[in-house]
């Protein structure tokens, strides 16, 4: 058995937000004692390692509630889930950085929003999503959740545009250029903290 606290050094995940999950049901510890100390056992950390790694996959803590809480749901299943969508993800934010090196380079030409395309992941996610989120709460939650999606990617086309279009700007530049390595950690902090990073405390 663990204490929270060493469960957040463990796992890196804040004392603050393991008592959130609590909260919320998502990571019960596994007993209280007369003191009020949380302790976790192996199980919910086998558990919690499922939470970080849907989060990564940017899925909401009411999505990944179901998912862990459906009767049907199987670990070595969810785990081939999860690396399919890491691929996925890993071979878009490829395509990014590709289409961001060759606007450095050669400018702004034109529109192109292909690279911006998410479908594949999109799909897939829903395919999980489907395969364990049959309860009512889920069903709601997807429905307000999809009326959300087309603003979401159109503010991010938009975004990563004028990212690249600055880029474009500097094609003169040397890549060593502070002014280039600048806007360089732009493109990354808006990639790992903007997108692939969702504030803990969304839902």
């Amino acid at each position: 058995m663990r204490t929270v606290k060493e469960v957040s050094k463990l796992t890196g995940v804040s004392v603050r937000t393991l008592h959130y999950y609590d909260a919320i049901g998502l990571l019960k510890p596994t007993k209280v004692t007369e003191a009020g100390y949380r302790m976790y056992d192996d199980t919910a950390l086998s558990r919690l390692q499922n939470i970080l790694l849907f989060r990564e996959l940017q899925f909401p803590l009411k999505e990944i509630k179901v998912i862990l809480d459906s009767p049907d749901f199987d670990q070595e299943e969810a785990i081939i889930q999860q690396i399919k969508l890491l691929e996925l993800q890993y071979k878009h934010i490829g395509e990014l950085i590709s289409f961001a090196r060759e606007i450095q380079s050669k400018g702004v030409k034109t529109m192109n929003f292909e690279v911006f395309d998410t479908n594949e992941i999109k799909q897939y996610k829903t395919e999980v999503k489907e395969k364990w989120g049959h309860s009512e709460a889920y069903q709601e939650y997807a429905q307000k959740a999809a009326s959300q999606s087309k603003h979401s990617f159109d503010r991010f086309a938009h975004e990563m545009m004028s990212l690249f279009a600055e880029f474009g700007a500097m094609k003169q530049l040397s890549p060593a250029d502070k002014d280039v390595q600048e806007k360089v950690a732009d493109l990354q902090f808006y990639i790992s903290i903007k997108i692939f990073t969702p504030a803990i405390m969304k839902f």
